[in-house]
């Protein structure tokens, strides 16, 4: 047991004291002491523990940073009022009230410390709390009026037990600008706005039948200045002899905290919005359905289909990605392209990437939109419109355009400001999406100018088909080509770069026309050109592989005969007129670009009438958890069951109507010799 330094006392003095006593010592605030008071409200605590340790399970009682305080400073400290979780012997309630006072103490062994000494009090908390209750309840109409208007409300008013108001403080008029009678009279449609009455009206009604202890409603009321703000009424029934013999009430002007509480609302929704999708048009959807119908009756996102700068008298052309209107509102049509002229107001906002207005009631200036979405703009009232820009890497890549339509007045500035912070607050993954959308028209736009049609050539049948995956970037580095060499042998060649994005994309277009000169270049067996390409692949510096195949059909005397090699590429698949189906896999060799300098093998075979050549990318056979041979085998049934389609339908079919993932491109070229 310790002693208090310069008394001489030990601090079993504490022992009988009514209130709790704790001590603690050392800026650990290590247990020294509890007196039997302080053990019977908190039970046995360890003594020389920490705080943080002893109390870990009533955290009020181990308030770290008053005892920090305390010990810091030499200042006493007063926390008042804390609950404690336990049931009260006397009081039918869950928690009890302590107030500490900590105050600081030097210990005999030259130590630093903090007493606590605890009082509890539940019977005053609950005693306050009480009268709290029966004020809002019970108190008379004088002593409402002192305390409601000490604390600043705006209004107080009184009815009788049937609802009739009979009495109203004089802010009244200050605050709404007109007399009380007219509301004396029963008649609130002069100051109440029309969409909100019959609500509040039916409310109120409800509490009086009802007799409800409390009834509350929030509606806009007119101002002095003509227009509508958000106020709050509250009421509760005074009682005599328990028969309500009246009402008592208040109405706060609460426009600020109303208008606070929508903006933090609307943007977090629209946070919630942004950070759950990833496609550009659920985003732009999602955030319309925020705008509207709290904000507008539409909302319209554009995306420019250029980023670059374009001369001042230039028309601009732009994608209607996405639209949300309220409902009621006829549908708008499908999106497409608009072409706005160079002096218009979307113009504007591009060319100065500032909100422009557009208010021209009751319809918009014609020439803005092309002629469908001018008549659905004038079916729908639209009398007002605000075009807000979307920057993205310092160039506006998008305009959002905000309408309201008869009766809904003009958009108030204030809106037009939240709208704004709403794009704001989801500018960052709306950037995101906007970037990846102009990835994948780059890239698409890439790989589909490299995927030329097949050439002509007299006794053959040649077809292709690619189709962009779904997912990820809908671009990758899947590529085939066919080309006539000088000696009038035929090239076919398919491959796939890993990656589904731009660099994969652009990867694929070096690879591809890297091809294309090798086999130019001289004649050699397909297997030496894919060696020779591996070796140039350093040359690019990429990181990353790539598969392919490379096959050369020339003629001989006796017909077509085929010379191939695949570099780490699904085998070729030749099926004959009869419908059997073979994959030729004598020439295989290593994936591209993995640094192995070996030589590859080359393959010939010979291809009869009827026959057809199927080269192909994984994402025609690969699908997640399944044995790669599985994907080979249904692939070789299709195609077989396929072998006497038109050569056209039989790509047609294979890249459409097998199962695969979605998840990665597919693309494939056939080679057909005729019966």
């Amino acid at each position: 047991m310790g002693r208090v330094r310069g008394l001489g006392l030990g601090l079993e003095v504490f022992d009988p004291a009514p209130v709790g006593v704790l001590v603690t010592a050392g800026p650990t605030h290590r247990l020294v002491y509890t007196n039997a008071a302080y053990r019977e409200y908190f039970g046995d605590r360890k003594i020389g523990a920490p705080m943080s340790e002893v109390f870990h399970d009533l955290p009020n009682l181990g308030a770290i940073h008053l005892f920090d305080k305390v010990l810091a400073t030499g200042e006493p400290a007063l926390a008042s009022d804390l609950p404690v979780p336990a049931d009260h012997p006397d009081l039918d309630i869950r928690e009890r009230y302590f107030t500490f006072s900590l105050s600081p103490i030097a210990l005999h062994d030259g130590e630093r410390g903090v007493l606590t000494v605890g009082m509890e009090t539940t019977a005053q908390v609950v005693a306050k709390r009480r009268i709290h209750e029966l004020s809002e309840e019970r108190l008379r109409v004088l002593r409402r009026y002192r305390s409601l208007v000490n604390v600043g409300v705006e209004v107080v008013w009184v009815a009788t037990a049937d609802g009739r108001v009979v009495d109203m403080s004089p802010g009244w008029e200050r605050v709404i600008g007109r007399s009380a009678e007219i509301l004396k009279r029963g008649n609130w449609s002069p100051v109440m706005h029309p969409e909100d009455e019959p609500a509040a009206v039916a409310s109120w009604l409800r509490a009086l039948a009802e007799v409800h202890p409390l009834w509350e409603a929030t509606f806009r009321m007119r101002t002095p200045a003509g227009d509508y703000e958000h106020f709050h009424a509250r009421s509760v029934p005074v009682r005599e002899n328990g028969k309500v013999v009246e009402w008592v009430g208040t109405v706060s002007n609460v426009e600020e905290r109303w208008q606070e509480n929508r903006r933090r609302e609307l943007l977090e929704r629209a946070g919630a919005v942004a950070g759950g999708v990833s496609g550009l048009e659920d985003v732009v959807t999602g955030l319309g359905r925020v705008i509207v119908p709290e904000l507008a009756d539409t909302c319209s996102f554009y995306l420019l289909l250029d980023s670059v700068e374009r001369p001042d008298n230039a028309p601009i052309v732009a994608e209607r990605v996405a639209a949300a209107v309220r409902d009621g509102l006829p549908i708008p049509p499908k999106g497409g392209h608009e072409v706005f002229g160079p002096n218009g107001p979307f113009a504007r906002t591009v060319r100065e990437a500032s909100p422009v207005r557009v208010p021209n009631p009751p319809g918009i200036p014609s020439g803005i939109l092309r002629t469908a979405t001018e008549k659905w703009v004038a079916s729908t009232g639209m009398h007002d419109v605000v075009m807000l820009p979307l920057v993205v890497d310092g160039v506006v890549a998008a305009v959002v355009a905000v309408g309201v339509c008869t009766p809904r007045p003009a958009l108030e500035m204030s809106d037009a400001k939240l709208i704004t912070q709403i794009l704001d607050h989801a500018h960052g993954p709306l950037s995101n999406v906007i970037r990846f959308q102009r990835t994948q028209r780059m890239a698409l736009a890439l790989q589909r100018s490299l995927l030329a049609d097949p050439p002509q050539v007299a006794g053959l049948e040649i077809a292709a088909r690619y189709r962009a995956s779904p997912a990820a970037a809908e671009v990758g580095g899947d590529w085939y080509d066919s080309f006539v060499l000088p000696d009038g042998a035929l090239v076919l060649t398919i491959g796939d770069v890993a990656g589904h994005d731009l660099p994969a994309a652009v990867t694929m277009s070096q690879l591809r026309n890297m091809l294309r000169g090798l086999v130019v270049d001289r004649k050699e067996p397909p297997g030496d050109i894919l060696r020779r390409l591996d070796t140039t692949m350093e040359s690019l510096h990429t990181v990353g592989t790539a598969s392919c195949v490379l096959a050369r059909v020339e003629q001989i005397p006796d017909g077509w005969r085929l010379n191939y090699s695949a570099a780490g590429h699904p085998p070729p698949l030749l099926i004959t007129a009869a419908g059997t189906g073979r994959y030729l896999e004598e020439a295989h060799s290593a994936l591209l670009g993995i640094g192995l300098d070996e030589q590859r093998p080359s393959a010939f075979t010979q291809l009869e009438p009827g026959d057809t050549l199927l080269l192909y990318t994984d994402g025609l056979i690969e699908r997640p958890g399944e044995h790669l041979d599985v994907g080979l085998a249904r692939l070789c049934d299709h195609a077989t069951a396929l072998a006497t389609e038109p050569l056209d339908a039989f790509c047609e079919e294979l890249v459409t109507g097998l199962p695969t993932t979605g998840k990665d491109d597919i693309a494939a070229i056939a080679l057909r010799l005729p019966c």
